[in-house]
């Protein structure tokens, strides 16, 4: 065997800094860009960012509902003080009569609460972590289960129902015997189960089940401090008559510009340090025309494709896919999935994510293709429309997006979007007849 020196020449793909930085920009939002665009900043002193002088005009921005002549309420823009759900639960502790290590442990309870009221810790782990006997914990509870909403410290459905009995209810005793022995046969439906085993009658099941049905299984729903949450839109589409114009919402971000006070070292012989930076100077300018070109394109195609939706909404919604739009405007398919990324579209039909907009094709008989969002509406109306005392199976309803609709669902897919959709089986939608 010979050892020989050999020069050989390969290509390789190298990801540079600036590739992978053009790849993270791409799937950035506008507001996520105006982070970013600030740390440029403070990192690179040849980047001078100006701010624009945005007009926040209520004639022109307003909210969905508000007529132009309104005014603000500046009521609006002041920081609310609202308690949240535990705050309140311990305002209402303070006035109940009890010791101080009661007040401790209950105080201790209320902290633990999840956002619904109910209590995640079991017994030996709250006696474990105060060091308590099981008379201090009882008593604790006690206190604990004083507080309003009633229901609150349950550790399940059934104590939560059962608190809410006792305490509101007691002359319910039927409605308490059917949550306290047989709460999940009811969930389940199984009424003939029910009345043999309590021998009641059909229709006195039936004025429990509409009772129980009245109690709320989240007691401190109300409670919780709900925020409101504001979306900040990338893209606009806006109708002029018959038809739409894009137009990005970045109006807030800011110019960027050149820092003329280093435009002295802009010499032939840069130093190395400036030369880097007024490279990455010129990459970022770049970099956000790119962007902004690369997601106009990709706006173009959806626009293209789902005109219906624009007009109609979701029930008009045709198939597209990331690999459709990529195809057509001649990009790769993770391109199309990074620009679309993390990107909020605000039209005449509200304000939604940008991926909403893509679904998968179900291929009908005739040929014709159905969006898979398209058959989620389709089977969430179907199922508001059924007979109550009669439902529909999973394949019934396979059967009848076939025979009526012309669109082939299988069984299993129809049980999958029920689930998706947060659709009970026929079995538990079955409503008790007398």
């Amino acid at each position: 065997m010979e050892l020989v020196l050999q020069q050989k020449q390969t290509l390789n793909l190298v990801m540079t800094t600036e590739l992978r930085q053009a790849i993270e920009l791409l799937q950035y939002s506008n507001y996520e860009l105006h982070q970013f665009l600030q740390e440029k900043a403070l990192e690179n002193p040849l980047i001078e960012l100006i701010e624009k002088n945005t007009d926040f005009s209520y004639e022109k921005k307003r909210s969905v509902g508000r007529s132009a002549d309104d005014v603000p309420d500046p009521a609006e823009f002041v920081a609310s003080d609202e308690q949240g759900m535990r705050e309140k639960l311990i305002d209402q502790a303070k006035w109940l009569d009890m010791e101080q290590s009661e007040w401790n442990l209950l105080r201790y309870l209320i902290l633990n609460l999840d956002e619904n009221g109910y209590l995640p810790l079991s017994d030996a782990e709250i006696m474990e972590q105060l060091a308590l006997n099981e008379m201090e914990l009882k008593r604790g509870l006690q206190l604990l289960h004083q507080l309003e909403p009633a229901g609150v410290g349950a550790r399940d459905l059934q104590e939560c129902l059962l608190l809410q009995v006792e305490r509101l209810y007691p002359e319910k005793a039927l409605a308490k015997s059917v949550i306290e022995n047989y709460l999940e046969q009811l969930a389940d439906k199984k009424w003939q189960e029910i009345t043999k085993a309590l021998n009641i009658s059909m229709t006195e099941l039936k004025t429990a089940y509409t009772f129980i049905q009245t109690l709320n299984p989240r007691p401190c729903s109300n409670l919780s401090s709900s925020s409101v949450e504001y979306l900040h839109p990338d893209i606009i589409v806006e109708e002029d008559g018959e038809h739409f114009n894009i137009a990005f919402n970045d109006n807030y971000l800011p110019e960027i510009r050149f820092n003329n006070n280093y435009s002295n070292l802009i010499t032939n012989k840069l130093p190395t340090y400036v030369q880097n930076q007024y490279k990455n100077y010129q990459w970022l300018k770049n970099s956000i025309e790119q962007r902004r070109t690369t997601i106009l394109k990709i706006m173009h195609v959806i626009l293209d494709r789902q005109l219906g939706f624009f007009r109609q909404g979701f029930t008009a919604l045709q198939p597209l896919t990331l690999k459709d739009v990529a195809s057509e405007i001649n990009m790769h398919e993770s391109t199309v999935s990074r620009a679309t990324a993390n990107k909020v579209i605000q039209t005449s039909k509200g304000s939604f994510d940008l991926r909403l907009l893509f679904s998968t094709k179900l291929n009908a008989d005739s040929g014709s293709e159905a969006s898979q969002t398209k058959v989620k509406l389709l089977l969430e109306e179907l199922i508001k429309q059924e007979d109550k005392y009669k439902p529909l199976s999973d394949q019934k309803i396979s059967d009848h997006f076939k025979e009526e609709k012309d669109i082939t669902v299988s069984r299993r897919t129809v049980a999958k979007y029920r689930e998706e959709l947060n659709i009970p089986s026929s079995s538990r939608r079955k409503e008790l007849k007398i």
